[in-house]
This record gives C-alpha cells, sequence and structure tokens, in this order.
C-alpha cells in the first residue's frame, strides 16, 4: 500500500484550516488540509437559511481580503461567508484536498511522527493540526423528553420556520442562535416560548461604533481567560435584519413569552426555574457596564462621538418576567416542536494522542499541545476572547505556525550535527 507522506497535516477546510495554510506557507512549510467534505461547509449546511455573521465585515475577515461588494459595516449571510474562504483558499493557493475524512490519527512507535488513517489512503506526517472547530457535534441535554408527538430538533438543524409543523415553538437556549431562531419563529406567526438563562448581551452599536469596536478599543479581546462564574454564560448578539441590540423584554412585548432556564419533563408538561429575572437583570448588568466602560474611554480619549442617552433605557418588564410560568402543559399551549439552542462538544475520538484531560477536553498552551507534534486551532478562548471569531482565527494560526516553523528548525539543526559527526556537547571555556 502506498503511503503519501507531508511535514505539517492539517484536518478542517473551515476559516481556521484555511488560516493555518496561509501561515504554514509563508513559514515555507510542506502541508497538506483535507477537509471531509467542502471548504466552509459548515458556514453552508449546518446553519439556517437567515444567518448573518455576528461581527460587521469590516471587522470578521482575514487581513488579506475584504468582502467583495459588501458594505464594511454590513453583516455576511452565511453563503457569502462560505464563498469567502473559497476565495481565501484560492488567493492563497491553499493545498487543500475535499471529500476526504480523517478517521485516525496514532503517533508512531520508536520513530518520529503520526500515521494517518483517511478515507482515501494512509498518510504520514511530522506533526498535526486538528483545525475542526468548536462547532463538532450537536448537544440536547439529557431532560429532553421522548416524546414522539414532539418534533425536537438542535439548532443546527433548524432551517427555516416552514420546515417545522404547524403549531407553537418552544427555544430552549437564548443566545445568540437561539434568540435569533426564536425572533425568526415569531415574525413568522408561530407562539414562541423563549427559556432564558444566566447571558452578556452587548450592545450591537453604541455611539456610532459597533460593540466589535468597543471591544477591541477596550482590550477586551485579548482577555486570556474567562471571568470566575461565567464558563455557562451565552452572548446574545445578532447582525440580523442589519443588527440591533438583544432586548429580550422588547421581544416580549412584541409577544414572544419568555420563562426561565428549563428544568424538566414529566407527564407532558415542562417545568422552569425561578430565574428569569435574575437572567435578565444581569445581563442589564452586563450591557450597562459596556455603555459605562465605553462612555469613559470617549471622554478619557476625547472622542467626538454623538452621545446615546436613550441607550440606557431599559423597557419595563413584561408580564412573562413580572408572573413568570414555571410550569406549561405542552398540549395545551399547543407546542408542537421544541428548538434546542444548547450548544456544541467536540468530538476528537479521531485523534488518538495523549493531548486530552478525563473530559475529552484538548490540553494546549494557545493551541500548542501537551502532546509534541500535536495542535488545535479554531477554538474558542485558544489564547483570548478573541480566538472564536474570525479574525482571532487567523492570529492564533499565525502563532502555531511559528511554534511549527521553529521546532523544524531544531530539528533541521540535529539533521545537520548528525551528518557532520557532532554528537558530545561542547564544553564551556575555562578561564583560568
Amino acid at each position: 500500500m502506498t503511503v503519501e507522506t507531508i511535514d505539517t497535516l492539517v484536518v478542517g477546510g473551515g476559516q481556521a484550516g484555511v488560516a493555518m495554510s496561509e501561515h504554514l506557507s509563508n513559514q515555507g512549510v510542506p502541508h497538506l488540509v483535507l477537509e471531509r467534505h467542502r471548504i466552509a461547509e459548515a458556514w453552508r449546511t449546518r446553519r439556517w437559511d437567515s444567518l448573518v455573521a455576528n461581527g460587521p465585515a469590516w471587522h470578521d475577515r482575514f487581513p488579506g481580503l475584504e468582502f467583495d461588494g459588501l458594505d464594511p459595516d454590513a453583516f455576511a449571510d452565511k453563503e457569502r461567508v462560505a464563498a469567502y474562504f473559497e476565495a481565501y483558499a484560492e488567493k492563497i493557493q491553499a493545498p487543500i484536498r475535499t471529500g476526504v475524512e480523517v478517521r485516525s490519527v496514532e503517533r508512531n512507535v520508536g520513530r518520529p511522527g503520526f500515521t494517518i488513517e483517511t478515507s482515501e489512503g494512509v498518510i504520514e506526517a511530522n506533526r498535526v493540526v486538528a483545525a475542526t472547530g468548536p462547532f463538532q457535534t450537536p448537544v440536547i441535554p439529557p431532560i429532553a423528553p421522548e416524546d414522539a408527538s414532539l418534533t425536537q430538533l438542535h439548532s443546527a438543524e433548524y432551517r427555516n420556520p416552514g420546515q417545522l409543523p404547524e403549531g407553537a415553538v418552544l427555544v430552549v437556549g437564548a443566545g445568540s442562535s437561539g434568540v435569533q431562531i426564536a425572533e425568526e419563529l415569531r415574525r413568522s406567526g408561530r407562539q414562541v416560548y423563549l427559556s432564558v438563562g444566566p447571558h452578556d448581551r452587548p450592545p450591537r452599536a453604541y455611539r456610532g461604533r459597533d460593540f466589535c469596536w468597543w471591544l477591541g478599543v477596550l482590550g477586551e479581546w485579548d482577555a486570556e481567560m474567562m471571568k470566575p462564574g461565567t464558563e455557562h454564560v451565552t452572548i446574545a448578539v445578532s447582525g440580523a435584519g442589519g443588527g440591533k441590540t438583544i432586548d429580550f423584554r422588547e421581544l416580549a412585548h412584541q409577544g414572544m413569552t419568555l420563562v426561565g432556564r428549563t428544568r424538566a419533563f414529566a407527564d407532558g408538561k415542562v417545568t422552569f426555574e425561578s430565574d428569569l429575572a435574575d437572567n435578565l437583570a444581569a445581563g442589564d448588568a452586563n450591557y450597562l457596564a459596556m455603555l459605562d466602560a465605553a462612555d469613559d474611554y470617549a471622554r478619557r480619549n476625547g472622542l467626538e462621538l454623538p452621545e446615546e442617552p436613550e441607550a440606557r433605557r431599559i423597557p419595563a418588564d413584561p408580564a412573562c418576567v413580572r408572573e413568570p410560568l414555571l410550569e406549561l402543559d405542552l398540549a395545551e399551549a399547543g407546542i408542537s416542536t421544541i428548538v434546542w439552542a444548547t450548544g456544541f462538544t467536540v468530538d476528537y475520538r479521531w485523534l488518538r494522542v495523549d493531548a486530552f484531560d478525563d473530559n475529552g477536553k484538548p490540553q494546549h498552551q494557545r493551541g500548542v499541545s501537551r502532546e509534541p507534534g500535536v495542535y488545535f486551532v479554531g477554538l474558542p478562548w485558544l489564547s483570548r476572547r478573541g480566538s472564536s471569531f474570525i479574525w482571532g482565527v487567523w492570529h492564533d494560526a499565525k502563532h502555531i505556525a511559528d511554534h511549527i516553523a521553529t521546532q523544524r528548525k531544531y530539528l533541521a539543526y540535529h539533521a545537520e550535527a548528525q551528518d557532520a559527526g557532532r554528537t558530545a556537547p561542547r564544553r564551556a571555556a575555562t578561564v583560568e
């Protein structure tokens, strides 16, 4: 059997894989990118029809290419984002091989590198970069009811309101995905119940600048770790409809029913935690804190940006907040569908190396794995808060490529020393 060899193998041809390829090429590292579907496939087939990027076009891109024909302050739709990465891969002549699935990666015994089993044969590589991203396996919590009369789907499977059977919808999860799907369903005429947990809700824009800009100048993108207690806090922000600040109370005033975190299902009923008001209040505090920080920055730096006092107006609590539902009979409420906007988990079963903790979470420092020769790119908080954004992936990939280039120099020195017969360490000169 013919075995293909390559210095560095990148697994995944999305934004992380494309960024990785650019920086490896700049460092002169021979490499190959394998993608089991098409380039940036997740943007095309694992997102709902109306999805747009959560950051404006001037921000959510790589430095080497702008979105063609798109206003810098607009939000690119998912098809345009996928096409962008295809164009970028072509621009940098990335060696991407599509339609190839990586089935296993194992470290070689007694010799360097790894053996990779793929759907098209065996590859051996000195290094492997896992660039498959964070959105690998949809998570539906174990509380999901076993009820054949209900349609249940994850946000990764949702496409549009017409996909769902007639009836009301319970959306569980109020991060960016959940709130956008819930609002789309409400606009289509559905009765929607939105289960709201702990969240941050930054202003979409404030004083004429997008929140991405504010996070940049305030240094928030460079935060190296989450603040204690925020591990399960989602972010409610949207570029839909040209971009706007998410306001849960306003959604309720428009006809949506807000409920607390979903607790359990039993006997055709769903129960909710009594935390709705607290979750909204914490989201408000996060929102107002960002306005305060922005105002302070503008004042200290003499920025002539228009003041926006109306941004601090918080709508009155709607009835569903004043008297929250703690239990709901699904049949009586006419609920026919549950959309689980409950996130994703990673799946690295194919990567059979000592690079994970007991829960399967990658162990790394800025993407450099504890397993020599294995790297991760594209994960949230890989190096900082900005790692989950397109431009953050690009910068993380540069750091990893630099590390790979340095390791290659060490090995090149070893090979040269071996050829020259230099095996003994040099002794330091003695001064007498």
